[in-house]
Parts: structure tokens; sequence; C-alpha cells
């Protein structure tokens, strides 16, 4: 590890040697597993990772989650959600604010009722750098993000999970599936269903980093640029627009630039 990255991470375990206990809200990806990694390390049983279910986390986010927590060893809750928030259905370009103000209320809600005063979250020194209006919701609610407060950034959390054996160390970036829907396009639990199972069938064939973009009764691929050239025999073709249409999208495309997250920001960033 090399002393920058080390230094970092000293003051990451010494912010959360002073907090005494925490909360982590915990989704399973890069962030939020090392952030239950070094607060279990440090605060050993006066931590829980706490897990939203929702209609917008997909299945396999959720088994990911269940998964690390048993493997990091932290006290781990999974707290219910199906119903959709009004103002999330109707979808508009601040739409993670009202998600992540119920979410992050419900989490902190439930961590008063256990006996904790603190809940935390991975936001991280690079997420100034995308749209994300859930970060006001966070900070209204008083969540503290210790990987932001020792200036941790994506690639530093990366090479930090490498060296704490973590899986998630080299795992994509993901998002809610609202997030692949435009905004002002309602939000339905049927549409949620179709982009999840959508970006599940690409899972099964080997495609790691993919977006399913949900426009109207299109589905709009999106894939890292390495595999475009293999995604593009035609036999490939024919079957991903077969299955995708067999989930209930009438036209199935691909994104000729690629992946690109946060895709659906630009016409507001």
């Amino acid at each position: 590890m090399n002393p920058d990255l080390l230094k970092k991470y000293d003051a990451l375990r010494s912010h959360l040697r002073q907090l005494g206990s925490a909360v982590v809200a915990f989704s399973g990806g890069v962030d939020s597993s090392l952030l239950a990694k070094v607060c279990h390390d440090v605060l050993e049983n006066r931590c829980l990772a706490v897990t939203i279910v929702s209609p917008m986390i997909p299945a396999w986010d959720l088994d990911d989650a269940k998964t690390l927590a048993s493997q990091i060893g932290i006290e781990h809750i999974l707290v219910e959600e199906q119903t959709i928030d009004a103002e999330i259905k109707r979808n508009p370009a601040n739409r993670c604010y009202f998600c992540k103000k119920i979410e992050f209320g419900t989490i902190v809600d439930m961590a008063k009722e256990r006996g904790f005063h603190i809940v935390v979250d991975g936001s991280n020194a690079d997420d100034t750098k995308d749209y994300r209006p859930g970060a006001k919701a966070i900070a209204e609610l008083k969540v503290m993000s210790p990987l932001k407060t020792a200036g941790l950034n994506k690639k530093e959390i990366r090479l930090l999970s490498k060296h704490l054996g973590l899986p998630t160390w080299d795992k994509p970036a993901y998002a809610c599936l609202a997030s692949r829907i435009p905004y002002g396009e309602e939000i339905t639990t049927e549409k949620l269903s179709r982009i999840g199972k959508a970006e599940k069938y690409m899972h099964s064939l080997g495609y790691r980093e993919v977006r399913v973009r949900s426009h109207g009764s299109i589905a709009r691929i999106e894939l890292n640029p390495e595999d475009r050239a293999r995604f593009c025999d035609p036999s490939t073709m024919d079957r991903v627009s077969k299955q995708l249409k067999a989930f209930g999208f009438l036209y199935v495309c691909l994104e000729l630039e690629g992946y690109s997250m946060g895709s659906l920001n630009r016409n507001i960033v």
C-alpha cells in the first residue's frame, strides 16, 4: 500500500473509532462494502449494516449485499420499502433527492430505535463530479460520509478493497434501476422489472458493465466499449433482440457510444 493511501486508510479508521458506533447504509457495492468492512474491523459489534429492499434495487444487488455482509461478519438488517412514493414515480430531475430522503430517513429512524445515533454512507471524494441531488438529502439528515472525509476516491477505494481481500474491489459501478428511465417518464414496477430482467440476461451473456436504458417501448443497450465488437455478432444480436422483446420491449437498439455513467443526466448538467 502506497504511503498516501495508507495515510487515508489510517484516517478512516481513526474517524470511525471516534464515532464509537454506527449504522452503515449498505448496498453491497464497492464503496459501502469497504466502509462496512472497516467499520466492523474497528467497531466490531458496535456497528450494523442496513439494506433497503425496493423494486428499484435489482435482485442480484440484494444477493450480493447478503453474501458480503456474511463474509464481513457484520450484523445485517433488511428493510422492506415495496411501495414507490408518488414523487419518485413522477420521476423529476431531482428524483434522487426524494428517494434518498425516504430511504435514509428510514435508516436514521431504524438506527435510533436500535440505540444508534450515527448513520454513515459510502459517498466518496469523486462523488462531487456527477449530478447527485441525493447528496442534499443525505446532508439534511446529517448522515456522515467517512470515505469522503478521509479523502478516498473511487480508484483508491478499489485498491484498498483489494488489499483488504474484498471481492468487490473490481465490481462495476452500479445505480438503482430507476436511473435507466429518462426524467419525466413515469416509473412503474412493471418497467423496473422489465429492465432488471433485461440486465440480468445481459449479465448471463458475460457483459459485466451494461445498462439497459428504457425509452418508452425502446430498450437502448449501453455496453463497455470493449464489448461492442463481441455484441455485434449477428447471432448474438438476434438472441438479445428476441429475449428483450419477450420481456416486453418492442424495439431493441445499441448505444453506439457505449456505456456512459449518468448518460441520462446530459440534458440537465
